[in-house]
């Protein structure tokens, strides 16, 4: 059977399908909340969480497309990994390989520790939503889920370590940000959940719309107050956190417009604020 989605993607949606645009979000919130501890994140931790995170969301696009018929395909990320699957995921072993060997060589005993509970997260994640509760009501919402994996795996080789705490507040409206961008793409993927047969906050709650922009000024109300009020390490974060909740409320505004597939594309873009201080601290 032939895929609902046939035409040839434009080329601004390629990180989008090849499952990148997640992993530079978490890399860039990672060396920002690395200046708030202050620490300084070696090549493995990065490399780690990189491929871990493009691990994640590979597998979940593959079970995905591996689920549905190809006539119900909605999405070009989804028709890529149908189209490509066995090279998918020949590619997907390799980098799983690569991965666990530089983390067994790079990283200490306590961060391989922590990185295993992660994966033991993202694996129940997985199976939960993709297998078990797929048409579950009541499973736990995955945006919440997603939000919540996105923020430990950036944190996660900073916790212990000294100045720690300091992370509490600029993880917290990353976690929110991170919820926000994910309820207004199920808000715009609507149509496409459905043909999926995912269950999402969208299809769910009808409220998922205003909650969504509540918690963009939510998360704006709370990353004035901490730019204000915040030590001097914790002040990038906090302009990143707002500016990031500015332009996901401007894409939100755009989408009807720009349609849900540049919307999409343009609500990752919007966090990766990050890029313009560590851009700024490379070059000074």
């Amino acid at each position: 059977m032939q895929s609902a989605v046939s035409e040839k993607p434009p080329w601004w949606l390629w990180p989008t399908i090849l499952s990148l645009d997640a992993p530079a979000v978490a890399l860039l919130w990672q060396a920002l909340l690395a200046g708030a501890v202050p620490a300084v994140i070696g090549a493995p931790e990065r490399f780690v969480l990189g491929c871990s995170v493009w691990l994640a969301y590979a597998a979940d696009r593959w079970i995905e497309g591996w689920r549905l018929a190809p006539d119900r395909i909605r999405t070009w990320r989804h028709a890529f990994h149908v189209r490509w699957r066995w090279e998918i995921f020949i590619v997907w072993a390799g980098v799983l390989a690569l991965d666990v060997a530089v983390a067994w060589r790079g990283l200490t005993r306590v961060e391989f520790r922590n990185g295993l509970l992660l994966l033991l997260a993202v694996a129940a994640y997985l199976l939960s939503h993709q297998l078990v509760h797929r048409s579950s009501r009541w499973r736990a919402p995955k945006e919440a889920c997603v939000a919540a994996l996105i923020a430990a795996g950036s944190a996660l080789f900073l916790l212990g370590l000294p100045g720690a705490a300091n992370l509490a507040l600029p993880l917290g409206l990353f976690t929110l940000l991170c919820f926000a961008n994910c309820v207004l793409i199920s808000v715009w993927e609507f149509e496409v959940d459905r043909s999926h047969g995912q269950t999402s906050l969208a299809l769910r709650f009808r409220q998922a719309t205003t909650v969504s922009r509540a918690l963009l000024w939510l998360i704006g109300a709370g990353s004035a107050a901490l730019f204000l009020a915040g030590s001097t390490g914790l002040r990038p974060a906090a302009a990143c956190a707002g500016a990031s909740a500015l332009l996901l409320g401007l894409v939100d505004l755009a989408e009807r417009r720009a349609g849900r597939v540049l919307a999409r594309v343009l609500a990752d873009v919007a966090l990766m604020t990050p890029a313009v201080p560590l851009l700024c601290w490379r070059l000074l």
